[in-house]
Order: structure tokens, then C-alpha cells, then sequence
């Protein structure tokens, strides 16, 4: 054990992400099985999902999970499974739409002048 402080921290450090780490592939490990006790569309995605929370943890590499996710497609398809577009969730829509907003006269837009631009005063050169 060490005496450190900084190194007992870092004991204590390195055992929560070893638990961490260990709880995200064994979650990788239990869908996959899931997948392969009964393929379906849903378990796929399952798979997926949790293969691309590894990556995003950087706990697998993503070329790694790129030939995994290929590799579980290939499964799929050879046993059958339909894959289903990704849809995303329709984003809520208010129930009653707001009046629009009264526009102004042409008229009075197009009476109005940009201002003038003011000369910037440019500052003497030092002298050397």
C-alpha cells in the first residue's frame, strides 16, 4: 500500500474506473448474449448501443467497434432479422400555433437610412 498522498488517491482513483470499466463491457457482454439468445431488431440496437457507450468512454477502440457492430450485422442478417431505419424522436410540436407577427408598412422601412458611417482617426506614428 502506498504512503502518498498523492499516490493513495490514485490507488483509490484507478479502483472506481476499473469498476466502472468493468460494469461497461460486462453490459456489452450480457447484450450480446441477449443477441444471440434471440435476434432480434431490438437486441441489435441493444448491442449497438452499448459497443458505442464503450467507444464514446474510449474503453474500446472505435475500429474495434466498428468490426463488432459489422460483425453483429452480418449475424442479423444471416438469421433474419429485418433492420429498421433509426428514427428519431419527432420533436414536440406546441398544440396551438401563435398569430403571426403584424408586419410593418413598406413604407415606413423603407424611409429609414443606414446611418453614416463616422472616419476612423488613424493615430500618429511613433516616432523611433
Amino acid at each position: 500500500m502506498p504512503i502518498i498522498k498523492s499516490a493513495i488517491k490514485r490507488v483509490k482513483q484507478a479502483a472506481v474506473r476499473r469498476d466502472r470499466n468493468v460494469a461497461t463491457k460486462k453490459a456489452i457482454k450480457a447484450a450480446l448474449k441477449a443477441f444471440e439468445a434471440k435476434p432480434t431488431a431490438d437486441t441489435l440496437s441493444k448491442v449497438q448501443s452499448e459497443i458505442d457507450k464503450a467507444v464514446k468512454k474510449n474503453l474500446i477502440h472505435k475500429n474495434t467497434a466498428a468490426r463488432r457492430k459489422a460483425n453483429l450485422s452480418k449475424a442479423a442478417k444471416d438469421a433474419g432479422v429485418k433492420l429498421s431505419a433509426a428514427k428519431k424522436p419527432a420533436a414536440t410540436k406546441p398544440a396551438a400555433k401563435k398569430a403571426p407577427a403584424t408586419k410593418k408598412p413598406a413604407a415606413t422601412t423603407a424611409a429609414k437610412k443606414p446611418a453614416a458611417k463616422k472616419p476612423v482617426a488613424k493615430k500618429p506614428a511613433a516616432k523611433k
